[in-house]
């Protein structure tokens, strides 16, 4: 954990309103998903299911990989934020941009408040976007994990591009494909563009630290950035210019060799590990870790094409979308949240007293028992939604939902806690 902590991090200030509306958020997601009912077994282009879509990859999702990256880009990149004052206005816009963008979603107001929702949003994004590059302009360090997450904020601009070209052509009407065919794109750019480029540049840089892994081959993570960003390339270029099938093959397994890649890093990082003994935080990053074959095998399936109806079609698709949202990306927030924010926390609180009084470790400041009952209560989720879809059973999928909705109770429990921490009367160590 020492590699979190750098004279360069900024103001708690500017991390914690992300994790507080994130907590929020991922409450208000389960919410939502509950009220979705039957919608969630409709063609995955319908109102609800998208906006579902959109609370969990930008409310929830990308306000704590936000927060996160904020803390870490001292660590990364060995250069301060550009400008906090930016950062925090960003948090507000972004705020407000996520919520008008679900309810416009939400009611179905495609051809009215959705444009403007999209432009905000994009406005949010674009701040974002600016106080990274020009974080990163400031670094004289370019490594591996930098590279990736600089290229993550360039995907993560032309995947709000593509959003905002949607939404204004619900109104004016001026794209002569049908939406499915750039919902696609921009859900693909969203999903490997922004968050894996993104989590595999900080993964490969937190995970080795919280696993005290020496000796790695970091070449893999450079054949891991220059394929998935060759094959991504490659797939958007062709599903905008040639809609070749065979290309689509060819570039897929490009990336899927860059996956794996990455995924044999971290691998090689759990067999050098020098701490046995994972913590809550590092079951569900593991987790996240071995769960990201599921979309892969997922993919395959839907590019070898079988002859499926519409109907279980529709399914397979939005199984491949949970698959990536909450069985990869959600998991390893929850696991990283127990790992960065106690210590974010922990700095604030204690940093001056490190040396004069015993103080408690990170871990202290949260629940372990809450955070265990969490866990489980997400793999039921995890396995029982699933199971739902291929069935077509509501009740399943209830069960699943209700599940969801007592983890994030108990995760909002434990940030608050984390956030809400005391400095206690403490005994000369």
């Amino acid at each position: 954990m020492n590699g979190l902590q750098t004279n360069n991090a900024p103001d708690s200030s500017v991390v914690i309103p992300h994790f507080v509306f994130g907590a929020i958020n991922f409450f208000v997601l389960a919410i939502m998903i509950i009220l979705a009912n039957t919608n969630l077994f409709e063609a995955y282009f319908n109102n609800k299911l998208i906006a579902i879509t959109h609370m969990a990859v930008l409310g929830w999702a990308t306000m704590i990989v936000f927060g996160s990256l904020y803390q870490l880009i001292p660590v990364v990149f060995e250069t301060s934020l550009y400008s906090e004052k930016l950062a925090k206005f960003t948090f507000w816009i972004s705020a407000i941009s996520v919520l008008f963008l679900t309810y416009s979603f939400w009611v179905g107001a495609f051809s009215t408040l959705l444009v403007y929702a999209a432009l905000l949003m994009f406005f949010s994004l674009l701040l974002f976007v600016i106080n990274v590059v020009l974080s990163y302009k400031k670094s004289e360090l370019k490594n591996t994990s930098s590279k990736f997450i600089i290229v993550a904020i360039l995907w993560l601009a032309t995947t709000e591009l593509v959003g905002t070209i949607i939404a204004l052509n619900f109104k004016f009407n001026f794209l002569t494909v049908i939406h499915l065919h750039y919902l696609k794109i921009h859900a693909t750019l969203g999903l490997i563009g922004w968050f894996l480029m993104l989590i595999i540049g900080v993964g490969s840089t937190l995970l080795p630290m919280f696993l005290i892994s020496h000796n790695l081959k970091y070449k893999k993570l450079d054949y891991s950035f220059y394929m998935i960003n060759a094959g991504l390339l490659g797939l958007v270029i062709n599903w905008l210019f040639f809609k070749n099938s065979l290309f689509t093959i060819v570039f897929w397994t490009i990336i899927v060799a860059g996956i794996l890649f990455f995924v044999s890093f971290i691998y090689e990082s759990y067999k050098k590990r020098i701490r046995k003994k994972l913590d809550i935080g590092m079951q569900y990053s593991m987790l996240a870790i071995l769960n990201i074959l599921l979309p892969i095998l997922i993919s395959l399936v839907l590019l070898i094409g079988f002859n499926f109806k519409f109907e279980l079609l529709s399914r397979v698709v939005i199984l491949y979308g949970f698959s990536i949202v909450f069985g990869f990306i959600t998991t390893l927030i929850l696991g990283q949240t127990y790992k960065t924010l106690p210590f974010i926390i922990w700095l604030k609180k204690y940093k001056s007293l490190v040396g004069k009084v015993k103080t408690p470790l990170p871990r202290e400041l949260y629940s372990k028992q809450i955070a265990t009952i969490q866990f489980y209560l997400y793999l039921l989720f995890l396995v029982v939604v699933p199971i739902g879809f291929l069935l077509k059973n509501n009740s399943i999928i209830k069960v699943g939902s209700f599940s969801l909705l007592a983890v994030s109770i108990l995760y909002n429990i434990n940030v608050l806690k984390i956030i809400f921490h005391k400095v206690k009367n403490i005994e000369n160590g």
